[in-house]
């Protein structure tokens, strides 16, 4: 079984705008609702994926409740603690005059240590030995940085791979735990050790001291560009594959959830590397954080390119 964990959902609001414009009145030419945040993306990614997955995390209110209700609509297993407040609305503004892709998001409500431990708790009971645990987006603002890091620990003392997709204090401390799978895109690692990386090779030699803390798989990605994926054994640099582009949100979830399945069923490392690239890019020919369909991410497997450095 796949764990997600979404500790900060929301509700995705895409709202597409021809030539976009600040200060100004603007006509939105159509809009649509989806579930979100990072994990609960995850999960639908899995779904089409024809994994299953289980989302845990926090909700609250009713957009808390139409969140759960898009996931049992889904067929997605899920068990998420109530809290007091209301689950946030995030705005996605497409602008496809001038390709560009904006986001506006909220606040989410804060979490109680009582409610935190109940989520924690969930997570731990639901885990086996051959589960992969998945940990991935931001955390509302009153939870410390150190719960990825702490249920890595104890993830790993069940025998369980994790795989961490954060930013900031979260990546940094989670990564001292020794997660199995990192997948930072190149702007956090820039803000992971503090400096400008201005090529491929320092990209890779900079990644490289992550190996230092027990992490057996570092993905980073670079958007259109393509990715880097290294073990300590093989460094391999994979071409990004040409799209018609809709929404790039939730690109890096596919990509996530195409690792965890890769982990989870034992893939090789070129096919993990292959279905990820596939994944992440019918991901983007979509609107909102719809998956891409299965049909065509088997097609992009075709085209998938990379090479050993």
């Amino acid at each position: 079984m796949i764990i997600t964990l979404t500790l900060n959902p929301a509700v995705d609001k895409t709202i597409e705008i021809n030539d976009f414009k600040v200060n100004s009145v603007n006509r939105v030419s159509s809009n649509r609702l989806d579930c979100g945040g990072k994990g609960i993306n995850v999960s639908k990614v899995l779904r089409v994926l024809e994994a299953e997955s289980k989302a845990i995390g926090i909700l609250a209110g009713e957009s808390g409740q139409y969140i759960k209700g898009q996931l049992d609509n889904l067929k997605i297993e899920n068990d998420f603690v109530f809290v007091e407040g209301e689950t946030r609305t995030n705005i996605k503004i497409v602008d496809r005059t001038k390709n560009t892709n904006t986001d506006v998001n909220e606040k989410g409500p804060d979490v109680s240590r009582q409610d935190l431990d109940e989520v924690k708790h969930k997570i731990l009971n639901t885990l086996k030995e051959k589960s992969v645990l998945v940990l991935s987006g931001s955390v509302p603002s009153n939870v410390n940085s150190d719960v990825y890091k702490d249920l890595i620990l104890k993830a790993k003392e069940k025998g369980v791979k994790t795989l961490l997709d954060a930013d900031g204090e979260l990546l940094k401390q989670g990564i001292e735990a020794g997660p199995y799978l990192v997948k930072p895109n190149i702007h956090e690692l820039e803000r992971l050790f503090n400096k400008k990386i201005t090529s491929v090779d320092e990209a890779i030699e900079t990644a490289k001291k992550i190996f230092d803390h027990g992490v057996e798989i570092i993905v980073i990605s670079l958007g259109a560009e393509g990715s880097i994926i290294l073990t300590k054994e093989k460094t391999v640099i994979v071409e990004g594959l040409k799209v018609d582009v809709i929404s790039t949100v939730g690109a890096g979830d596919a990509m996530v959830a195409a690792l965890a399945l890769s982990v989870h069923k034992e893939y090789s490392l070129e096919k993990a590397i292959v279905l990820a690239t596939a994944a992440s890019a019918a991901s983007v020919m979509t609107s909102g954080t719809v998956p891409g369909e299965l049909h065509i991410i088997k097609e992009l497997e075709e085209k998938v390119r990379f090479r050993y450095v």
